[in-house]
């Protein structure tokens, strides 16, 4: 049975991740050290060939993609853009901790939401329905392999929704640069919406040298 292959990369740092705060839709551009990380991962290790690459809008998605896909054209999928913050934007967890609205928030309810800001049922469907969009659109298309560069939260969120193993977002962790290789089987996503996560990515070359040993 013919197969897919989705790869999730999250992309490489910016001054905001440094600083630990929330940045969500501000337009952070990677840092110097970062750019030379990615290069520097590209070189020595190995970001797939693939058939078509998506990315967030925003500049730390769309520059990462290019680089470590510098043959493919990017295509922009405005709601793979990270979270909506609100009120929380720019801060660090410590700066919030006497808010009572970070309080509510960081529990995680599903209903809840950052001051002028999206809630998390509101992030999930609109991040699930891109993806669905974009997952039906490669299998009508034939288009078997695809990477999208995103934001962790954005890719944590579609491995915790559709990954399997079923885990729960803190476990699909990821570092700046990396994240993970799925198998997509067309009747298993037809009847539960679900992928496989097979390997992490990108795999380094001396994997590469082994398994074709």
């Amino acid at each position: 049975m013919k197969t897919y292959t989705i790869y999730l990369f999250r992309h490489g740092i910016t001054k905001g991740n440094l600083n630990a705060q929330y940045i969500g839709h501000t337009d952070l551009p990677l840092t110097t050290d970062s750019i030379s990380s990615l290069r520097n991962i590209k070189a020595h290790e190995h970001y797939p060939q693939v058939d078509a690459v998506f990315s967030s809008p925003l500049k730390r998605c769309l520059d990462s993609a290019k680089i470590m896909f510098e043959k493919n054209n990017v295509i922009v999928i405005d709601d793979f853009i990270e979270y909506n913050f609100g009120e929380f934007e720019g801060h660090t967890a410590d700066e919030l901790k006497d808010n009572e609205n970070f309080k509510n928030w960081i529990h995680g309810d599903i209903n809840a939401a950052a001051p002028f800001g999206e809630s998390n049922a509101q992030f999930a469907n609109r991040i699930c329905s891109a993806f669905e969009k974009v997952i039906d659109g490669c299998v009508k298309t034939s288009t078997e392999k695809i990477a999208i560069v995103g934001h962790a939260g954005v890719l944590m969120t579609i491995l915790a929704c559709y990954g399997l193993p079923e885990a729960p977002m803190a476990h699909w962790q990821m570092d700046a640069g990396y994240g993970y290789k799925l198998r997509l089987t067309p009747s298993l996503w037809m009847q539960a919406r679900k992928l496989e996560v097979v390997d992490t990515a990108p795999t380094s070359l001396e994997e590469l040298k082994k398994s074709s040993n």
